[in-house]
Formats: C-alpha cells, sequence, structure tokens
C-alpha cells in the first residue's frame, strides 16, 4: 500500500509500505478521508515523540476490509469513522474495532471531519463540565473545530450565553457562525470580559489565558484544561481560593482516554454522532489537501491559518510517485 512516512530528517515521504493487518480486536480500514489535527502538529515538531520512520495520521473515514480475531466479520465492508493511534495517512488503517464506528448513510467525507474534535468536544460539555441550563459558558480556541462545536454542543445543554476568544480578527469572524453570543479577541484579555464571570470555562491554551480563565469563574464554576496550545508555563492554582468559591480545575485528555477505557470514548462518540447524523450539530470542513500536500496542511494548522477542519483526500489520491510529501 501506499503511505506517507515521517522520517528521521523531519520530511514526509509517500513510500510503499506492507498492507497493515488487524490483530485481535482491531480492524483494517481502506481510508477514504483522513483528518489533519493539532496531534500532527505536535509529531511534526517533536512535542509529541514517536519511533521514526512515523506514519502520522490520527482519524479517517472508510470502509472495513478486514477484521481481526474476536471481531464479528459481518462487520466488513461497514463504512465507519475511525479514531487511531497514528498511520492514517495512508491507503489502509488498523484501528481498535470499537473506536471504528458505523456512520451508515453519512458521507466518508463528514464522518472523517468528525474525527477526534467532535467526540472532544461533545465530552467537554456533557462528562467533563457537565452544562447546566442557563450556565455561562467561555470558550478559547473558538474558531477551531473543537472550539465551534463545543459551542453548538454547549448550546444544545441549554447554556444561557456562550462566549468565544479567537487569536485575530478573521478567525473570530469566523467563529461567530457557530452560534457564539459575542466572540473576543484574545489579545483584549482579560479586560474585554469586563466583570463577567463564568460557570465553565474551556481552555486549550494554557499559561495566562488559563491562570486568567480561573480568575473569570463564577462560583461553582469549572475550568476544563484540554490543550497548551500557547506553550507549556506551569499555572499556579491556590487550592484553598479555589475551595472557598467552589470553583474546579479540571482537564481532559482524549487520547489517553483511548488507551486506558475506549469503551467511555466509543460512548461518547456515538452520542455525538448521533446528534450529527441528527442535523443538531454540523462539522465544517474548510480545506482539503492530496497527500502531497500534507506538509502544507499541517504548517497552515500550525500557523493559525486553518479554520474549521482540514482533511487529506486518501482513496485514490496516491498517484504521486515515491518522494516528498511536502516539508
Amino acid at each position: 500500500m501506499r503511505a506517507i512516512v515521517l522520517d528521521g530528517d523531519d520530511h514526509y515521504r509517500i513510500t510503499e509500505l506492507d498492507t497493515p493487518v488487524p490483530g485481535p480486536g482491531e480492524v483494517a480500514l481502506r481510508v477514504a478521508y483522513a483528518g489533519v489535527q493539532w496531534g500532527d502538529t505536535m509529531v511534526k515538531d517533536g512535542l509529541f515523540p514517536v519511533p521514526r520512520p512515523f506514519v502520522p495520521g490520527f482519524e479517517a473515514s472508510g470502509h472495513i476490509v478486514a477484521v481481526g480475531p474476536g471481531v464479528d466479520a459481518n462487520r466488513v465492508g461497514e463504512a465507519v469513522t475511525a479514531l487511531a493511534a497514528g498511520g492514517a495517512h495512508a491507503e489502509v488503517v488498523v484501528v481498535p474495532a470499537v473506536l471504528a464506528l458505523a456512520v451508515g448513510e453519512l458521507p466518508l467525507r463528514t464522518a472523517a471531519a468528525f474525527g477526534w474534535s467532535t467526540p472532544t468536544a461533545y465530552d467537554l460539555v456533557h462528562t467533563v463540565a457537565r452544562v447546566r441550563a442557563g450556565e455561562r459558558v467561555l470558550i478559547h480556541g473558538a474558531a477551531g473545530a473543537v472550539g465551534g462545536q463545543a459551542a453548538q454542543f454547549a448550546r444544545l445543554a441549554g447554556a444561557g450565553r456562550i462566549v468565544g476568544v479567537a487569536g485575530s480578527a478573521d478567525r473570530a469572524a469566523y467563529a461567530a457562525r457557530s452560534g457564539f453570543d459575542e466572540v473576543l479577541l484574545r489579545e483584549d484579555l482579560p479586560a474585554g470580559l469586563g466583570d463577567e464571570r463564568f460557570d465553565v470555562v474551556l481552555d486549550p491554551v494554557g499559561g495566562p489565558t488559563r491562570q486568567a480563565g480561573l480568575s473569570a469563574l463564577a462560583p461553582h464554576g469549572r475550568l476544563v484544561a484540554y490543550g497548551a496550545l500557547g506553550g507549556h508555563a506551569p499555572v499556579l492554582a491556590d487550592t484553598d481560593a479555589l475551595l472557598g468559591d467552589g470553583r474546579s480545575l479540571m482537564t481532559y485528555n482524549s487520547a489517553l482516554l483511548s488507551r486506558t477505557h475506549p469503551e467511555r470514548l466509543a460512548d461518547s462518540a456515538r452520542r455525538a454522532l448521533g446528534l450529527l447524523v441528527e442535523g443538531l450539530v454540523s462539522v465544517d470542513v474548510t480545506a482539503e489537501y492530496d497527500p502531497s500536500e500534507l506538509g502544507l496542511a499541517v504548517r497552515r494548522l500550525r500557523e493559525g491559518a486553518t479554520r474549521g477542519k482540514s482533511l487529506l483526500r486518501v482513496a485514490g489520491r496516491f498517484d504521486t510517485p515515491s518522494g516528498a510529501a511536502g516539508a
């Protein structure tokens, strides 16, 4: 099969590899589309160490072509969206069967955009923060795939006011389409919040943004940290002060959950997928790339030029001879 490999020289290359075979509890998926997400930037930048050469790609859609021991053989031919630990930027990827979700008639393009972002947004709102009717929600990274969908899930949960934060004016304008009541620029924080306090803050940024988020919590408010896009500067929290106001600092790590309790992640993913199929939430694909353009896709994501979701077209697109697939 053809696959994109990240070599030790830090370049992507299209090459020929043996087709992977599913083991116990696994399925092999012939990939139609694969997502491009923040994990790809972390791998490329060495922040998420993996042995190289490495086939990147953490989410895909397509049809199951083989199953391993312990998996129902009737799943062969099933259209699915799949969450992977890597390897999705290839013609075939092997994933745990529990994390390959049947999508029925949902277009495979939409199913790939579902990716990690939709179940992550669902869990942030429903499982961790447990947004209640009438609550005020502040969402950082509002123009990203997770932020935009978190706003949709929060609205469905009955949130009374949803404020987004974006890094630039054009990203704020894009985020406004996801149903935020207001979108602020990160450079205007914390002054732009005035005296407003929030019941829930969703923060993938970290550092000073996280510190300010703790200060913006209302009594009994919950801040959920689920990334460190702004760097890994430590955030100091006075637990006694938090206790006095009933405020909470929580974390969410979907990649860890997929390894420790994959059935929990799968349950949330199925619930989120049901809402997507019903049309109650949507995913926004803003860019598609060929395999030879993966380097460009990852670079644009890292630089903040990406809005919503980017996809890699895989089926029938590995026509480029073995060689470079972008820096």
